[in-house]
């Protein structure tokens, strides 16, 4: 298991020009409005409060970046999806993710992160496809694992795989309360950052 001694968060940004110097290795996690993320960073980092967790979606309308032992970052991508948002700043988000994805040498990997609680819709797919696009291996991040017993998460990972037409040992389901399986994420984490 991987020893988290330091951790913080470097910053929240909108522009490619704003981010910081590409040194360190970089893992980002994307996914639809309220999926968990924050909760998941914060769950693995054991920290509490370092990425902001919001009752209301869209909540996140930056990229945030965290340091961890200043070797490795995490980046949390602004949720999609969300109804509510105007389509120009959703438009401005499909855009800021692009850059993202598209101008960091420093990215190892991107995990795509869905409610174990329902099948993925048209923007995980789409994110989904995006990933492979942008030549990411695809590893999904199955949240609130801990909602379900455990013969129907055995049944929602198994609908999940089929519709993102996933090999089982492609998703992961992850609970921010219980942190099941949070050893085995840092595994792989570790393994794609290369650290």
């Amino acid at each position: 298991m991987y020893v988290v001694r330091k951790s913080d968060i470097i910053g929240t940004y909108v522009k490619s020009e704003q981010f910081p110097e590409a040194d360190v290795p970089e893992i980002a996690f994307a996914g639809k409005s309220n999926v968990g993320k924050s909760s998941m960073i914060n769950a693995l980092l054991n920290r509490k409060k370092l990425a902001r967790t919001s009752s209301s979606p869209g909540k996140t309308q930056t990229i945030n970046f965290y340091n961890i032992n200043d070797e490795l970052r995490f980046v949390d991508l602004p949720g999609y999806g969300y109804a509510k948002v105007s389509k120009t700043l959703r438009a401005s988000w499909g855009k800021m993710i692009e850059s993202y994805l598209t101008s960091r040498v420093n990215l190892k990997q991107v995990f795509l992160l869905v409610d174990i609680r329902h099948v993925p819709g048209a923007n995980d797919k789409m994110m989904c496809e995006w990933i492979q696009k942008f030549g990411f291996e695809t590893f999904v991040i199955a949240t609130k694992a801990d909602k379900l017993s455990n013969n129907q998460r055995i049944k929602q990972l198994k609908l999940i795989q089929n519709a993102l037409k996933l090999s089982p040992d492609r998703l992961i389901p992850f609970s921010a309360e219980t942190k099941m399986n949070a050893d085995k994420l840092w595994d792989l984490l570790i393994d794609v950052a290369e650290i």
